[in-house]
């Protein structure tokens, strides 16, 4: 049970009404810590243990530089994912709805459905490797299998929604927090680790930068619904408390578990992250992958719930009058389900590479978004906006199509490209010149901000000044 401040209790068996409509003040419920938990619960789980594990395989790091680019990379990246948070208690809206106070009603459009595409993407991977993890362990159960049942505990979740999946969050936050204590221990301390622990790998510039950026993106990956898990909190619960459980909370959550998983990837050189964990953690390794999985359907239950919100929001867009309720969300939430199962239960033996390559991606389509989302809403507007025009076929005061937006937006994507390195598919001009180093979502963030300030300031002013000469012209008559 949670209390909300008018006094009304919500139980967890109760499937939430709502969607992407405003919350309104008399349903506001929960507490600062609930951001706290459902970031740090959530965050424990196979996934982010592979993603600590490309320092060490993939990009070829030693212990020490792997943890320093891990602990950075999560610290730095979770400032514009908190950020994010903070605005739920102020609009009471899904993020991808408040986008459109900067693109536009149409011109959220493009970034809604590059969103959709990430949370599918997200949906997948854990599908496969939480699939993986599952069947390393329990010998009847196949990858396939395994994909199936995290499949079905995720959707059921999302159907649920909101106060399920928070109520799953801390039950997880205790449960993981304590088998990833369990794992350390017994990884590195029951069994000594080798000597050839501490002397493999070298610690290169590009290889520290590929770490740092892959935990970046993990964090700034959840800055299209972080405030989506806030938007029901209290009015008066406040930007600054949001802000830090939410920091504190996807930091430490995120940090730990990358770093068993760049231990376990130099315990086991060359051997797969998942099969490398149950090894280094032989003996209790059923327990470790059990309910670092049971976090996976966790993480996959809110990937699905934004994904379906997003999908709600495009169709919103495009038709004003509707309305979807919980029954709507769960044909939409079964649908997305189905596909990125479908797509999980084909993928290849290399997918650890592709989920790389999906990272890079990932981050070079969110970093324009979210320095124009941030510098709008701390900086020009200072969270001042009218929460009813979002939902108008014409975007009311912030029109169909903010063209200023959507062009920083597509300029913050293209100075990426040539600091980009996907694979060895492709590497950017620049990228080649400084030894195979991506900064690439530095240079996004250093373009977009500053340009998208300086271009929303310039309009806002002329168009003051137009106000005023017409007032003046008026009054004049």
């Amino acid at each position: 049970m949670s209390e909300n401040h008018s006094g009304r209790e919500e139980s967890v068996s109760t499937i939430e009404s709502a969607t992407i409509q405003p919350i309104p003040v008399d349903q506001r419920h929960g507490r600062n810590r609930d951001m706290f938990t459902i970031w740090f619960g959530t965050n424990i789980m196979i996934l982010s243990v592979v993603t600590g594990a490309l320092s060490t395989t993939l990009f070829g790091q030693p212990a020490w530089s792997a943890a320093l680019a891990i602990i950075v990379g999560n610290l730095f990246g979770a400032i514009f994912m908190a950020l994010h948070s903070a605005q739920g208690p102020r609009l009471g809206v899904p993020q991808m709805v408040q986008t459109k106070g900067q693109f536009g009603s149409l011109g959220s459009i493009l970034i809604v459905a590059v969103v959709v595409c990430m949370y599918l993407g997200f949906f997948i991977s854990i599908l496969v490797f939480g699939g993986e993890s599952l069947a390393s362990v329990i010998p009847f159960l196949n990858g396939k299998a395994g994909i199936a049942v995290l499949a079905a505990i995720s959707v059921c979740a999302a159907i649920w929604g909101y106060t399920l999946i928070h109520a799953y969050a801390r039950i997880m936050t205790w449960a993981s927090g304590l088998v990833l204590l369990m794992a350390f221990i017994w990884a590195f301390i029951v069994h000594p680790v080798p000597a050839h622990f501490f002397s493999t790998g070298t610690a290169t510039l590009a290889g520290f930068l590929s770490t740092f950026g892959a935990c970046a993106v993990w964090q700034i990956a959840y800055a299209p619904y972080v405030s989506d898990y806030s938007r029901y909190l209290p009015a008066k619960t406040g930007s600054r408390p949001a802000f830090w459980m939410s920091y504190w909370g996807t930091s430490i959550g995120s940090i730990l578990p990358m770093c068993l998983g760049a231990g376990v990837g130099l315990l086991f050189p060359g051997t797969n992250p998942v099969i490398a964990l149950t090894q280094a953690t032989a003996g209790i390794s059923v327990v470790v992958v059990v309910v670092f999985s049971i976090g996976v359907a966790a993480t996959n239950a809110m990937n699905l719930y934004c994904g379906t919100l997003c999908t709600i929001t495009i169709a919103q867009t495009i038709l004003p009058r509707f309305n979807p309720r919980g029954r709507e969300r769960a044909l939409i939430a079964t649908g997305l389900c189905t596909l990125a199962v479908c797509v999980a239960l084909t993928a290849g033996s290399d997918f650890a590479a592709t989920y790389n390559n999906f990272l890079v991606l990932l981050l070079g389509s969110l970093v324009p978004w979210t320095a124009v989302n941030l510098v709008d809403y701390y900086l020009v507007r200072h969270g001042d906006y009218v929460v009813e025009d979002f939902y108008k076929r014409d975007g009311g005061r912030y029109g169909r199509v903010n063209w200023p937006a959507v062009s920083c937006y597509v300029i913050g994507v293209a100075v990426q490209l040539p600091f980009m390195i996907i694979g060895t598919e492709f590497i950017g001009p620049i990228a080649k010149m400084l030894g195979n180093t991506d900064i690439s979502f530095i240079v996004g963030l250093a373009v977009v901000s500053p340009l998208y300030y300086f271009t929303a300031t310039t309009i806002a002013r002329r168009s003051n000044r137009s106000a005023v000469l017409v007032a003046s012209a008026v009054e004049q008559c």
